[in-house]
């Protein structure tokens, strides 16, 4: 899996976010997207995602050395982000069933082993509007890194977790996204540390 940034640029009305980013990621691989809050990192992360599309250049994704169409590109992608919403009627069960009902779980684990490797068993029937902030990032998190996808972009990934929940992230890193390509657009060092390429879009003014 490939993708390619050629020549992406991206305005909110008169003002440049960033312009003229070329830049090439492949899996497996770990990138870290850095810059201060407001720099345009997690909009370039959904226009890598194919959630946002850029003010100009294009985004060009390979499998297998061949082209793809951005529209089918959904099955190999994991998103997670702070402003990420959640079905919060479900409770945690009901959500991650529905959510693997289209996705595959990764290595075959199954939604009750998922729910106990995240600690929130003891929620696991109640409903997700009822959860603490970091209860629902653990959700977010979990949702994207045990889906069996190439690609898997985090935004910020630990916002509203505390330190257990950071070194729970970081595990799971560890453990389960080896031979993917991650993308972690942050400015936390705990998020990206592992990364071993990184891009300032603070560059790209």
């Amino acid at each position: 899996m490939k993708i390619s940034l050629d020549h992406i640029s991206k305005r909110f009305q008169q003002h440049w976010i960033f312009k003229d980013v070329n830049y090439n990621f492949t899996a497996p691989g770990t990138y870290a997207l850095l810059g201060a809050n407001g720099s345009g990192k997690s909009t370039l992360l959904r226009i890598i995602a194919g959630m946002q599309s850029p003010s100009l250049g294009k985004v060009h994704f390979s499998i297998n050395d061949k082209p793809a169409d951005a529209s089918t590109i959904f099955p190999h992608i994991s998103f997670c982000a702070p402003g990420m919403e959640l079905v919060e009627e479900l409770t945690l069960n009901e959500f991650l069933s529905f959510h693997f009902s289209f996705k595959q779980t990764i290595h075959g684990i199954d939604i009750q082993t998922i729910i106990e490797i995240s600690e929130l068993q003891n929620a696991a029937n109640k409903q997700i509007a009822d959860y603490s902030s970091g209860m629902k990032q653990r959700v977010k998190l979990v949702q994207a890194i045990f889906s069996n996808t190439s690609i898997l972009l985090l935004d910020e990934p630990c916002s509203n977790l505390d330190q257990h929940g950071v070194d729970q992230y970081r595990s799971w890193i560890d453990q389960y996204a080896k031979g993917r390509m991650v993308i972690i657009a942050s400015n936390d060092e705990r998020e990206y540390s592992f990364c071993k390429e990184r891009l300032l879009v603070e560059e790209y003014k």
